[in-house]
């Protein structure tokens, strides 16, 4: 197994996010041989990393100096680097940070027959009027809603026009909450925002339907997943031999009403919802309804595929990471 082997894994994002979360599943298993692209910047995004093994951390500007002479060391990359945020107007700086960088390190593993693990996102699926399916065959017809979103779907279909598509393997992750995401501010989950005014308010604020013809307010639906279920899931891809694209998600649909409920239900808390008005600049670009389909993933990956409830799942994250402010 690659995640076994004593050469190294590359994970660029390692210090944010899913990255970090990655780092402590692949420690929990014994994998210490991990090295780190990522910049830590001037926020509190580097106590992700306090507590767990690695051998470096390499600036993402030193990344491809780095990997020169490099080559026989390096098992794969799990490359989960990228402006994740949906809300980015800098187009210019999208395209360069997440879909050419992406090229530039997918066409260095391939040339070297490294594994090349990617994240992709549900955001390339838009208003998902066309599916939510994995299926390579709708990948051209798809229409992202947010620059974001396209800087992903520019690099998926490059792998895909190019053939390296057959070789590497993209993960659509769909709405990841958990541990270790509150350097991300207003991109952090709502999860972790609703958190802190329902402890000391005792209420959660929602936004209103902005399609009250589908959609009740606070029953727009998002497919939700533990960030813990999310690296499990990706480090799998690490050891098998799949390829190509696959959803990550939980292949439900869960709203954020059912959201709202399991936070109060974790804090002890009678529930108590307002509705807002939605902000001006999601306007148009707000996702009302996701759900993966798993079938392809849940084909390659079997057990591993399963995850535990939204409401078991929240609570984890509540009582044991937001309450006490730890990381995992």
């Amino acid at each position: 197994m690659r995640a076994n082997d004593d050469r190294l894994i590359i994970i660029t994002g390692g210090a944010g996010f899913i990255g970090s979360a990655a780092i402590r599943y692949l420690n929990n298993r014994g994998v210490k041989n991990l090295v780190i692209i990522d910049d830590l910047g001037s926020d509190e995004k580097w106590k992700n990393l306090v507590g767990k093994s690695f051998k470096e951390i390499v600036p993402i500007v030193c990344c491809f100096d780095w990997l020169k002479g490099r080559e026989k060391e390096i098992s794969a990359f799990l490359h989960l680097g990228a402006c994740s945020s949906t809300i980015e107007k800098n187009a210019d700086f999208l395209l360069e940070n997440n879909t050419k960088f992406s090229i530039k390190l997918a066409e260095y593993a391939l040339e070297h027959n490294h594994r090349f693990v990617y994240a992709s996102s549900a955001a390339t699926y838009g208003d998902g009027a066309k599916g939510f399916s994995d299926n390579h065959e709708f990948l051209d017809g798809l229409e992202p809603l947010n620059m974001y979103g396209y800087s992903k779907h520019l690099f998926d279909l490059w792998a895909k026009s190019t053939g390296a598509l057959s070789k590497i393997v993209g993960l659509k992750f769909f709405n990841v909450f958990g541990p270790n995401e509150s350097h991300k501010g207003r991109m952090a989950s709502a999860i972790h925002h609703i958190f802190p005014v329902a402890r000391s308010e005792g209420v959660i604020h929602l936004f209103k339907s902005n399609d009250p013809e589908h959609y009740v307010d606070g029953g727009q639906c998002r497919d939700f997943i533990y960030v813990k279920d999310a690296v499990r899931m990706a480090v799998a891809f690490l050891d098998n031999e799949a390829v190509g694209i696959f959803n990550i998600g939980t292949s439900k649909a869960g709203t954020w009403n059912e959201v709202a409920a399991s936070v109060f239900k974790a804090l002890e808390k009678p529930e108590n919802i307002q509705y807002i008005p939605m902000p001006e600049d999601l306007m148009g670009k707000y996702q009302n309804y996701t759900r993966a389909d798993m079938s392809k993933t849940a084909g390659v990956l079997g057990q591993e595929a399963f995850c535990d409830t939204l409401e078991n799942s929240i609570i984890d994250y509540v009582r044991n990471y937001l309450i006490p402010e730890k990381r995992w």
